[in-house]
């Protein structure tokens, strides 16, 4: 076979490999790998670990999560926490802690039982008191005496209205000032007065009417004089205040209100015991509360009624919550001012129900909104004349004596764009204020209420707060209202907007629910979303 043959390439290459092989066998490099090579493939020394003894697992009872709904219980309305623990210690006043959530009892509960104290000399103490207050002689007199002067006041816008025809254009005559009133003129246009401050001269108010004519009047000294005490704020209840009431007695400053968790609280501002800070803390109520009613003809049986239906009769004597009536739910809560044997209290989404105490049973019901009702008010010059208020977005005015079984027509019908949370008559019951969550204050006045004025006000106060009401204060001269930034704005019907606001270092919060007292003219209580209450008093 011939050789076969090679490029120049092939052959350099074969050389190559020819020279390293020598080079590799010289240094002695196969021998070297073989002997590492062997080195690490030496076989291993089995070892064998000893595995403990296992211990036997203790066997846990599996446990199936079941709602309370399937259990048949009713709904937990313990709602979502509160800061209130966080700032527990920042108040001058504090509360004992609360008792477990109790369920529904469809009966009367004891004073003691709800009582979420930890001394029961405590609740024997309220219960004194409150008996001391209701057994004292009529209240009412002292009460006339005072409101005389807001009587005459009354007197002349009536009459005034039957001249004139309308109340847009109320007459007001200029008080007796130092200065002249061309003079006040011109510093409210030129801007010239030092003493101006949030819209109000010293001692002075501005009134500006439809008809373009300026007037200048002397303004209420107790309003500008309006001051928060520190020993005038304290911490009731846990949550969120849905009612403050004060009791209607001059002889001492008492205080009942209700939050969301179905507790009643008692603040006696009076209390001079040294051991105690005069907070008494009681669950009747397992859901919101959303009404408190004290008859002033006898304090010692105080109504309270929450969303959870349950009507309640704190009989002070009895010591005991007694069950008036139950339903699915209660909204508002009202008794007319002369009708001391009926309470009248809006149930469902919009039904009206009047509640004879006497008899135990319903003599009334109509279905008066499309949605729940929020606030039922009554005339005082006429308790025939009923306003309600609803999430329907309508407030509306009811004559009683009209009212047919069946069917129900309204003599006035306010609407606004969102939910009307309350609908409130003056003293004088010549005008209704409402407030909705369209950032309207409504001022409905006139002979036949015809005429309807809107304010705009701030009312969004957001999930987390009760919704605003605006009230009246002891005539018709201003509306109290909640601030969003910790204040108390007060409107002028006359001037159809905010005139000025109070405001405090000592006020922490927002106040959302407001109550005048029936009988101290300018003492006026606020409560806040965590629990707060305030009082107003003059200095």
């Amino acid at each position: 076979m011939a050789p076969q043959n090679l490029t120049e390439y092939e052959r350099k290459r074969l050389e190559n490999i020819k020279r390293n092989d020598e080079m590799m066998a010289a240094l002695k490099i196969h021998s070297k790998a073989a002997t590492l090579s062997a080195t690490a493939k030496r076989q291993r020394a089995k070892t064998y670990k000893v595995s403990p003894v296992k211990k036997p697992k203790a066997e846990i009872p599996i446990v199936i999560r079941r709602s309370l709904r399937t259990r048949g219980m009713p709904p937990d309305s313990k709602g979502l926490a509160d800061d209130f623990c966080d700032n527990f210690d920042k108040n001058p006043k504090s509360f004992s802690p609360l008792k477990p959530h109790s369920p529904r009892v469809l009966g009367p509960i004891s004073m003691s039982d709800a009582f979420s104290g930890d001394e029961m000399e405590s609740n024997k103490m309220l219960i004194e008191t409150i008996l001391s207050i209701s057994k004292k002689t009529q209240v009412g007199v002292s009460v006339l005496e005072e409101f005389d002067d807001v009587k005459d006041v009354q007197e002349e816008i009536l009459s005034d209205i039957d001249e004139k025809g309308k109340s847009g254009s109320c007459k007001t005559e200029v008080s007796e000032c130092p200065v002249k009133v061309e003079k006040v003129k011109e510093e409210f246009e030129g801007g010239k007065s030092e003493s101006v401050s949030c819209g109000l001269v010293k001692g002075m108010v501005k009134n500006e009417y439809f008809d373009g004519s300026v007037n200048i009047e002397k303004s209420d000294p107790w309003l500008e004089s309006l001051d928060l005490k520190p020993e005038n704020v304290a911490r009731l209840l846990p949550g969120r205040i849905m009612v403050v009431k004060f009791f209607p007695c001059s002889s001492m400053r008492m205080i009942a209100a209700g939050n969301k968790f179905g507790n009643v609280a008692f603040w006696n501002v009076d209390c001079e015991d040294e051991n105690e800070d005069g907070i008494y803390l009681y669950r009747p109520h397992t859901g919101p509360i959303s009404g408190i009613l004290i008859p002033q003809y006898s304090m010692s049986k105080i109504f309270t009624s929450c969303y959870d239906g349950f009507l309640r009769m704190m009989d002070a004597e009895k010591e005991v919550f007694d069950l008036v009536h139950y339903c699915d739910d209660i909204f508002s809560l009202s008794q007319q001012p002369d009708n001391f044997t009926s309470l009248y209290f809006g149930e469902a989404r919009g039904g009206l129900n009047i509640w004879d105490i006497r008899t135990g049973k319903s003599s009334k019901n109509w279905m008066l909104h499309e949605d729940r009702i929020n606030t039922i008010d009554f005339n005082s010059q006429n308790p025939n004349i009923m306003a309600t208020s609803s999430t329907d977005g309508t407030a509306c005015i009811w004559d009683l004596r009209s009212m047919s079984a069946h069917k129900a027509k309204t003599l006035k019908t306010v609407s606004h764009s969102r939910a009307v949370h309350s609908a409130y008559f003056s003293p004088s019951g010549s005008s209704l204020a409402t407030t909705s969550l369209d950032d309207k204050v409504g001022i409905i006045s006139g002979l036949n209420f015809e005429d309807i004025s809107m304010i705009y006000h701030n009312n969004h106060t957001g999930r987390w707060l009760s919704s605003f009401r605006a009230i009246w204060g002891w005539d018709d001269s201003y509306i109290f209202i909640g601030n969003m930034k910790r204040g108390v704005d007060v409107i002028s019907p006359a001037q159809r907007r905010v005139v000025m606001t109070l405001q405090s270092p000592h006020m922490s919060a927002i106040p959302c629910r407001f109550h005048s007292h029936p009988s101290e003219v300018g003492m006026l209580a606020g409560a806040t979303s965590g629990g707060q209450v305030y009082i107003w008093t003059p200095r």
